[in-house]
């Protein structure tokens, strides 16, 4: 079994073992556990879970489209990625979400004097990204390089508020590492995305500043499982995972924004299909 399969088939057991029961927002109800870490080395192998297999088109393109600042989901209908649908209004609009804080936070439309004609005036916010890369290009010990998607005056704006809220990056011995805390996880429908998109981050953020990819750290705070997902947990449990795939960027890219879809690859993902189960929104 790869390192990335066993951690979270550790986990899955954990939790299976020891969650207490709880009720939820959604009325499916979980059971849970309190706070849990996994880490994932990704200086030779990409930790994409190969116990079943991960839409990583998915997970390319929810990137790509956090990484664009947008709140609605038009990028993504696009390309044919669904997973953001039952969230959307009807023009496709989710508010405020993960993008829009990571590139664009603070940003205000108001009315006044200053406005052409009594339009609209435009304040750009902060590109949380850009400030990132600036500084791990000028001043890479910082311990600063933080990336906040909790914007609380916002908050009641948003579709869902961010459930992995916060990361940070960290240049240690020569290598990138990211850490990220994530509030509320769905783990089997959920987290495994969440590993492959911030994995991927972290090596897309690593190739523009030139800084060779060390660890992305996984921190969980209430880890659970719904209670109709019990079974399709269980099916998993019995796999045995296959060797990791590398990841491959395309060296010709320079600055965070230009990557596109073609310019990112897995080779070599090998994985048990995909296991289905119910979405509670």
């Amino acid at each position: 079994m790869n390192y990335a399969d066993r951690q979270y088939m550790e986990l899955l057991s954990d939790v299976m073992e020891n969650g207490v029961s709880k009720d939820d927002r959604t009325g499916t109800g979980t059971i849970a556990v309190f706070d849990r870490t996994m880490r994932f080395d990704l200086s030779k192998t990409f930790p994409i879970l190969t116990t079943k297999r991960v839409h990583f088109k998915s997970v390319v393109h929810e990137l790509l489209w956090f990484l664009k600042g947008q709140g609605n989901i038009a990028y993504l209908k696009k390309n044919g990625i669904t997973i953001w649908d039952e969230w959307a209004d009807e023009s496709g609009e989710l508010g405020p979400v993960y993008g829009v804080q990571w590139r664009n936070w603070g940003q205000k439309i108001s009315f006044g004097p200053d406005a052409f004609c009594g339009g609209p005036v435009k304040t750009e916010g902060i590109d949380q990204i850009k400030d990132v890369v600036d500084q791990l290009k000028t001043n890479p010990n910082s311990r600063r390089l933080v990336v906040s998607a909790w914007n609380v005056g916002e908050l009641s704006s948003m579709a869902l508020p961010p459930c992995h809220f916060a990361f940070i990056f960290n240049v240690m011995g020569g290598k990138l590492n990211c850490s990220l805390v994530q509030r509320s996880c769905d783990l089997f429908l959920g987290v495994p995305f969440n590993i492959s998109s911030y994995s991927l981050l972290t090596c897309m953020v690593s190739h523009v500043v030139g800084i060779p990819p060390g660890e992305f750290v996984w921190h969980g705070i209430d880890v659970h499982i719904y209670r109709n997902h019990f079974k399709q947990v269980e099916e998993q449990l019995t796999r045995t995972g296959f060797p990791l795939p590398t990841l491959i960027l395309n060296p010709g890219i320079e600055n965070i924004d230009d990557f596109e879809y073609d310019d990112i690859t897995l080779s070599g993902y090998e994985s048990h299909p995909s296991i289905k189960a119910p979405i509670s929104v």
